[in-house]
């Protein structure tokens, strides 16, 4: 079971505040994302294409312009698709899958080369025999009306498929958007305890971020502790997918029970509640985290009560969104019952989880938006919960501090999760504590 697999260093961890694990110094990630690739590709890939009933999945690609799923398949260093590169996947009658790779540069690794060396035009034709010659039933292309990832065949490179095809074949092209979702979606027991370590740091660096040694009352404003978020990140060869956020909440603010975002930037006040969301990748996969911070008023010894019930409310709505996760569900289904248990409780909640893997925003099951909390959600949210599967569960709860006077605070949590063996875990644990700046 993924769980079993995390590092002893990530099992004692703080719930609040992870020390930082080690990581695969960078020299020698390309050998472990590699030896990942190559076990996918030998032990899931072949059950993901019976599933979704393909004989054979082409995936093609131009240089600067790859399909979306390219780099999740090819060995590392690969920094583009030169100049065009064909990846073919061919499952045989005993159920193996065939990998082979038609470009001008070899890929090598998990990947034959069927041809090499000419011009366009041969590697083409090429492409267009070697599909003949095994004569597959059902040939899927990347092209999908609801998937982003699952859409990256482009129409010039549709077009060059289809020209070098008899007309015969044409009819066997089908959207193989449902094996891009799956390949995506599914996390692989030698992908546990990088991703793990991936969620850990980004909670560390947080931890760090909302602590004296990087904000001073009066003097940091939300920007600087952002960029501090930023650089540390760069200072480990963890490359963000979006540039931090930090904002924050104070008395006075126009947060109230009806707000969909309460927050801002600037210098950073005693009695200021901080959050902050971040989305690091390592290893090819990314995480999404938001945590929440409190800076103390002269005199005050710990974090209002108030606060801290709010955030335990947001320790509650987790969960009963966790809860909601059942196999099979559909996003939507896991959207209705979460929201219905909230309201039960009386807790003001909205619920945006989502997918977790080789992007931060992957594809698979989702479950609300933030501005579509009654669904349905195009896509992701008709999709069912699968097993070993990762999501950012993410949402907030708006609770009010009556030493705020009339407002209220938003808490705002977004945490790494998988759903492995009918239960959603942590990994890297979950926020229970404020963080909190003297």
């Amino acid at each position: 079971m993924l769980a079993t697999l995390l590092p002893a260093l990530l099992a004692t961890a703080s719930a609040n505040a992870p020390t930082l694990p080690p990581l695969v110094p960078l020299r020698e990630r390309a050998a472990v994302e590699n030896e990942i690739l190559e076990q996918r590709l030998q032990q899931l890939l072949p059950p993901l294409m019976a599933e979704a009933g393909l004989d054979m999945w082409l995936v093609l690609s131009r240089e600067y312009a790859e399909d979306p799923v390219y780099f999740t398949l090819v060995p590392q260093p690969t920094f583009a698709a030169r100049r065009t590169t064909l990846l073919v996947f061919h499952r045989r009658a005993d159920g193996s899958v065939e990998r082979l790779a038609v470009n001008r540069y070899p890929l090598g690794g998990p990947y034959a080369s069927a041809w090499s060396g000419g011009d366009l035009e041969a590697q083409w034709q090429a492409l267009g025999e070697l599909i003949v010659a095994r004569d597959p039933r059902r040939i899927g292309i990347n092209v999908s009306r609801d998937w982003a990832l699952a859409d990256g065949l482009s129409h010039g490179l549709q077009q060059r498929l289809r020209a070098v095809l008899p007309e015969a074949y044409q009819a066997r092209l089908v959207p193989a958007e449902r094996l891009v979702v799956r390949w995506s979606e599914t996390r692989t027991p030698a992908e546990a305890p990088h991703h793990a370590a991936a969620m850990a740091t980004a909670r560390a660096v947080i931890a760090e971020a909302f602590s004296n040694r990087v904000v001073t009352p009066g003097e940091t404003t939300t920007d600087d502790v952002a960029w501090y978020i930023r650089q540390r990140f760069e200072s480990l060869n963890l490359p963000v997918w979006f540039q931090p956020d930090v904002n924050r909440q104070r008395a006075g603010d126009d947060c109230t029970r009806e707000s969909t975002f309460c927050g801002g930037q600037g210098v950073i006040e005693r009695g200021d509640v901080l959050h902050t969301d971040v989305g690091v990748c390592y290893l090819k996969l990314c995480t999404d985290t938001q945590e929440m911070g409190y800076v103390l008023r002269e005199g005050e010894a710990q974090v209002p009560r108030s606060l801290r019930d709010a955030l335990a409310a947001g320790n509650r709505w987790q969960d009963l969104h966790t809860a909601a996760f059942q196999a099979g569900r559909t996003g939507d289904e896991i959207l209705a019952a979460t929201r219905a248990a909230a309201a039960a409780e009386g807790l003001v909640s909205s619920t945006y989880s989502h997918p977790l893997g080789f992007r931060g925003h992957a594809a698979g099951l989702s479950v609300g938006m933030w501005d579509n909390q009654d669904g349905p959600v195009p896509g992701g949210g008709s999709w069912p919960l699968n097993e070993s599967t990762g999501y950012a569960i993410e949402g907030n709860v708006l609770a009010p501090v009556p030493e705020w006077g009339g407002t209220w605070v938003q808490i705002k949590l977004e945490q790494g999760a998988w759903f492995e063996g009918g239960a959603v875990r942590y990994p890297a644990g979950r926020q229970v504590q404020w963080h909190v700046v003297e």
